[in-house]
């Protein structure tokens, strides 16, 4: 148990430093690039904070543990909305451009009704024989990521956030000191975040827990810590876009990449996933774009952000209370 808690806190060292030197690295090269925070915060960040995640998943995947795949990602998703979002809002309200409000946001959704609409096929719409993805629907997540990214790629370079144009003695750094920021960053990230996993789950399982509230709970908030460190680092250097850009990528990298590579390894069971887990889902995604389309500064706000924070509160509440 000691040896667990001394690497909790060896995990959570690294997860820290890894962030700033990511957030540091990836804005550079987003200045250095003409890219906009928003575009770099939601592939590089936004794909790397989500190794943690692929690589839990996955590995359940192979082994046919449908519930650590599945679990994960839904409450990794969960996380980062409510929890993510509402701590940093609370730093920093976090602006919403239009093109957030007519894009980004609105895949976020589409991806998580995909995800539903795919894994609870049999109880929805009465097709096939369970509630299952396939390596097909798989193979359809993946075409999708591929478009968005390079959809993504080519529009970048026109939604730059005036919010983001200052400039840290850091970002003036060369090209080449900011690759490696960023590679560095993204390793203390995911070999943080796997040590936290790990002896996280070790202590969950020696108090008799069961896999899908292992995944839901402590493996989703384990491998979601890059997300929160980033995006409170981020928060805290006054660059919203790249917080909320490492947000929505991770969410839909979380579906579509994650879930469509593990789908290909083996077919995923919504078996015991539950109504309330699945809607609490969609209102995490929902509740990005209500949060754009109401109020006068399209921000996510402090008032905005304690709503996140109570729903995710009860959410949880209710998860430790049906054990």
């Amino acid at each position: 148990m000691a040896l667990d808690a001394l690497l909790l806190l060896v995990g959570l060292g690294l997860v820290v430093l890894g962030a700033d030197w990511l957030v540091e690295g990836a804005s550079s090269i987003a200045r250095k690039a003409g890219l906009s925070e928003f575009l770099i915060g939601m592939t590089i960040v936004g794909i790397g904070t989500s190794m943690p995640e692929l690589v839990v998943s996955l590995t359940g995947a192979l082994k046919g543990n449908a519930d650590i795949a599945i679990g994960n990602v839904v409450g990794s998703n969960i996380f980062n909305v409510l929890m993510i979002l509402g701590v940093t809002a609370l730093i920093n309200p976090i602006r919403i451009t239009d093109s957030n409000k007519r894009r980004d946001i609105p895949l976020n959704i589409l991806a998580t009704v995909l995800l539903i609409c795919f894994g609870m096929q049999h109880t929805l719409f009465g097709f096939g024989s369970s509630d299952t993805i396939n390596a097909m629907e798989g193979g359809i997540f993946l075409l999708l990521f591929a478009a968005y990214m390079l959809y993504s790629f080519k529009t970048g370079k026109t939604d730059a956030y005036e919010d983001d144009a200052e400039v840290s003695s850091k970002a003036s750094s060369k090209l080449l000191v900011a690759i490696v920021m960023v590679i560095a960053g993204l390793a203390g990230l995911v070999f943080g975040g796997d040590l936290f996993v790990d002896a996280a789950c070790r202590i969950a399982r020696d108090a008799g827990l069961s896999d899908k509230f292992v995944a839901i709970t402590i493996l989703a908030g384990g491998t979601s810590m890059p997300e929160l460190v980033t995006c409170v680092v981020a928060a805290a250097k006054k660059k919203g876009a790249l917080a909320l850009g490492n947000i929505l990528g991770s969410n839909i990298s979380n579906i579509l990449l994650i879930l469509g590579a593990s789908a290909l390894a083996c077919p995923l069971s919504f078996s015991n996933m539950k109504a309330v887990d699945l809607g609490v889902l969609t209102l995490s995604s929902i509740m990005i774009l209500v949060s754009a389309w109401t109020g006068r500064n399209n921000k996510i706000g402090k008032l905005d952000a304690t709503s996140y924070l109570l729903i995710f509160a009860a959410y949880m509440a209710y998860l430790f209370m049906t054990i």
